[in-house]
């Protein structure tokens, strides 16, 4: 019985209520104004006229969203859409909207009118008194038993408000709903937003992770050392490294925050020596060769390229320790080449373990090049070919 009762408590059920009813103010208006033989096609035709109006489907979804909602909608998979109609299928499926609103509206307004006349009148004719005329339904005879039986059109007035909302939600959400084309849209800018979230964690993993092993090295190298001069160079190099993480992460925060912050500020290639520099305070002998002008690298292909090496200088020190490191970067035609070159030790893993093994290649093949990491002799080496015409790189460059 309580349960029966729950949606008379809720505001939603009146709202719907009056938005049936607000459908058929103006019909009401033509049928007081003109005849009603032709008031009623005067407005379905109306209506069919208004509803290929592109604004006309944002005014009702506002509408609806509001009423038949209570404004509770999901921005990134709305239930009903606000957009004006973009093609043809959006203005049908509009129209259609009015005209169902229309007959249902005028129906559960009949009802809502009428449905309380009759109780009056069976309430009437129990005592002997004479039924309204102007009710639809007319009482016939006086019966004592009217009584028991007064309730029920009020009784059957409470479903047909609840019914008809629930009805009309769900037709809403059908004819007012994205179209397959707007579904798709979203569908693209969600998986943009999934992607953007795992270049944000992989962007963490790198750069953190690569402050956190240069911090453990140097400091386990300064420890055992047990000379000042060379504490003191260990705690400038985790204090650099430091920062640049700081740095990188309260950009990264930055971009959770403002979503149309752009990406610009991340860092490329030509910030490479930074992170030479890095790896040469941690005990790293880096032999570098920069070669070809790296200034010119689109961004995308910069920025991932920066990653790539960053990644692959910190598996270095993570996994190999202070070892002799060949660093070759260079620009060649329309092709960047990064390669990373290590001794063997036991303690390097094997090929596709980690995170950080699977994230270089990942950010390779998006670019569409190709990555090569692994054992290669008695090294480990880390190789990777993009292409930088752009071409190539501007279906997956943001």
């Amino acid at each position: 019985m309580v349960r029966s009762l729950r949606p008379f408590v809720r505001a939603v059920t009146y709202t719907r209520w009056l938005h049936l009813f607000m459908a058929v103010v103006w019909p009401a208006m033509w049928w007081y104004v003109f005849a009603p033989s032709w008031a009623a096609l005067t407005a379905f035709v109306l209506l069919g006229c208004a509803g290929l109006l592109p604004a006309l489907r944002t005014v009702e979804g506002l509408q609806a969203r509001l009423l038949l909602l209570g404004g509770r909608h999901d921005g990134g998979h709305p239930e009903i859409v606000v957009a004006p109609s973009a093609t043809w299928g959006d203005r049908a499926r509009t129209v259609l909207w009015l005209e169902i609103r229309l007959l249902l509206g005028c129906t559960v307004a009949f009802l809502t009118i009428h449905l309380p006349l009759l109780t009056d009148d069976l309430a009437r004719t129990a005592r002997g008194g004479s039924p309204d005329p102007a009710t639809f339904v007319q009482v016939p005879g006086h019966h004592w038993w009217y009584a028991w039986i007064t309730p029920l059109p009020l009784i059957a007035l409470a479903a047909v408000v609840v019914a008809s909302g629930r009805l009309i939600t769900v037709l809403a959400r059908r004819l007012l709903g994205p179209s397959p084309a707007e579904r798709l849209a979203a569908l693209e800018e969600r998986t943009e937003q999934l992607l953007e979230r795992t270049r944000i964690a992989r962007e963490l993993h790198d750069s953190i992770g690569h402050a956190l092993t240069v911090a453990v090295v140097q400091a386990g190298a300064a420890r055992a050392a047990g000379d000042p001069a060379f504490t003191d160079r260990a705690l400038d190099a985790i204090e650099e490294t430091g920062r640049a993480a700081l740095e990188d992460l309260e950009r990264v925060l930055g971009v959770l925050r403002e979503s149309e912050r752009p990406v610009g500020s991340r860092p490329t290639l030509t910030h490479a020596d930074r992170l030479l520099d890095s790896a040469r305070a941690s005990g790293a002998k880096v032999d570098a060769d920069l070669t070809g002008p790296l200034d010119t690298v689109p961004g995308p292909v910069s920025r991932e390229g920066y990653r790539i090496l960053q990644e692959s200088l910190t598996n270095v020190l993570r996994h190999a320790g202070a070892v002799p490191v060949r660093v070759r970067v260079g620009v060649s035609g329309d092709v960047l080449s990064l390669e990373v070159r290590n001794p063997l030790t036991t303690r390097i893993p094997g090929p596709g373990r980690g995170d950080g093994l699977r994230g270089m290649r990942e950010r390779t093949a998006l670019l569409g090049g190709r990555a090569s990491i692994g054992p290669h002799g008695d090294e480990w080496r880390v190789r990777a070919e993009i292409p930088i015409a752009p071409a190539a790189i501007r279906p997956r460059s943001r």
